[in-house]
């Protein structure tokens, strides 16, 4: 079996690794000519670990190649994927179907003999029944069924998602299509992946329903933690406490300066979207769009509140950039709002990410940008933690002292106890809980 993945970003390439990984020849297409060479020459255009061994061992074992010509990739396949993005449209919030309509009307014109043409980029209730559409009226002749099969993987952990992930969803009513999907994910029956089959639309918005519920435990817990601070409660025993309820489970129940990346913020505006347009809005995720916006803009007064209220002159050091840890992602990120407030408030900002120093300066101006850690740390009038890195976990606090001018320490993540970083001189900021004076 022979498949063609349209679409070399972070879910077609991922995804196409995988399947490789598998057993499955694959060709994943691109447009973009240097992409396409950067990668012949193992270099990859996103940071995920493990991808790029898992890329090397499947294109030397010719499981797995690269090219642009997508005709010859969609001629010889048994399956066609979808992976192309589909971003928020600006101004309201849709989302830009552009991409997969076009690949849409590219796959139509090379169809040779039965094809599965699946949806693997986020879309959409319905983006499907457009799909089959394009495809029809392209070409009229073409024998072909379209599928969703929407990608539930987390950057930082996607290869490990894809390899053993909690669910596969397939949506198709076409038992030729069943067969070939099944046969596609065959190698998951081995730890019992559970499979859920349905229709297309069902498909569509399991994806998007996922991903606004995890957004709004999220905004959940970042408004507990409010509370929390006012009424002198511990954020982190109140979500330890709900966590260890089976129905609510622990997960994404940590507090922080809100969500970002390429999927909770596009999806969650996307659903809010097609609610409305259907009649039935969902106010809860409408709510937790907007509480999270506020959130992000709130950060950056918490840190100036540290620092008495004003940080006009004063050189803030960020650690962390990216919206989560082990990526390089810097779509939506909360610092992408936290650097321009303190830079509008007089602040300097001196910066260190360990994996998305390059995606920052694409998006941010007038920061400097640091080596490593503690040369984001020198001279600096407070630390701020915004992306809680593992080298972010254990820093030297006496390293830190003699490097800055006043001792002071944000920690947007909860990663340390209050009482062990007061303990060492430092003025200490958390979420969502009492912090002690410092020690003297």
């Amino acid at each position: 079996m022979q498949i063609a993945m349209i679409g070399t970003g972070y879910v077609g390439l991922v995804s196409g690794a995988c399947f490789s990984e598998f057993g499955i020849d694959v060709v994943c297409v691109d447009m973009d000519a240097e992409k396409i060479a950067r990668l012949e020459d193992g270099i990859m255009p996103i940071y995920e670990p493990g991808l790029d061994v898992l890329v090397a061992n499947n294109v030397s074992a010719g499981r797995l190649s690269f090219t642009t010509d997508l005709r010859a990739a969609v001629a010889s396949s048994d399956a066609v994927f979808i992976a192309v993005g589909t971003p928020s449209r600006r101004g309201d919030g849709h989302a830009d179907l552009s991409y997969v309509h076009a690949a849409a009307a590219q796959i139509a014109e090379a169809l040779d003999g039965y094809t599965v043409v699946v949806t693997k980029s986020t879309v959409p209730v319905g983006t499907g029944n457009d799909v089959e559409r394009i495809i029809r009226e392209t070409r009229p002749d073409a024998d072909y069924d379209v599928v969703s099969n929407p990608e539930f993987l987390r950057e930082g952990s996607a290869i490990e998602d894809f390899m053993r992930p909690d669910r596969v969803v397939i949506g198709t009513d076409n038992d030729a299509a069943k067969s070939l999907m099944h046969s596609l994910y065959r190698p998951l029956s081995l730890i019992e992946t559970p499979i859920l089959f349905t229709n297309r639309e069902t498909a569509e918005l399991i994806k998007y329903a996922t991903n606004a519920f995890l957004a709004t435990k999220i905004s959940f817990i970042n408004e507990l933690s409010n509370l929390c601070e006012e009424v002198g409660a511990d954020v982190r025993d109140v979500s330890k406490g709900m966590g260890l309820d089976g129905r609510i489970g622990r997960k994404f129940l940590h507090p922080g300066p809100g969500y970002g990346g390429s999927c909770f913020p596009k999806d969650t505006l996307a659903l809010v979207r097609t609610a409305q347009e259907a009649g039935a809005p969902i106010r809860i995720v409408e709510a937790v769009v907007d509480i999270n916006t506020d959130r992000k803009k709130a950060m950056a007064s918490r840190i100036i509140d540290a620092c008495g209220g004003d940080v006009a002159g004063k050189t803030i050091a960020i650690l962390g950039l990216t919206f989560k840890p082990n990526t390089d992602d810097m779509r939506e990120s909360p610092s992408l709002d936290i650097v321009p407030a303190l830079q509008a408030a007089g602040a300097s900002v001196r910066a260190f990410d360990p994996e998305g120093m390059e995606e920052a300066k694409k998006v941010l101006d007038g920061v400097t940008w640091c080596e490593d850690t503690y040369d984001a740390i020198k001279g600096s009038d407070a630390v701020a933690i915004v992306t809680e890195w593992n080298e972010f976990r254990s820093l030297d606090f006496a390293r830190m002292k003699e490097s800055m001018r006043s001792p002071i320490l944000v920690d947007l993540r909860n990663i340390y106890e209050p009482e062990h970083v007061t303990a060492t001189g430092f003025s200490y900021s958390c979420v969502g809980r009492p912090a002690p004076n410092a020690a003297e």
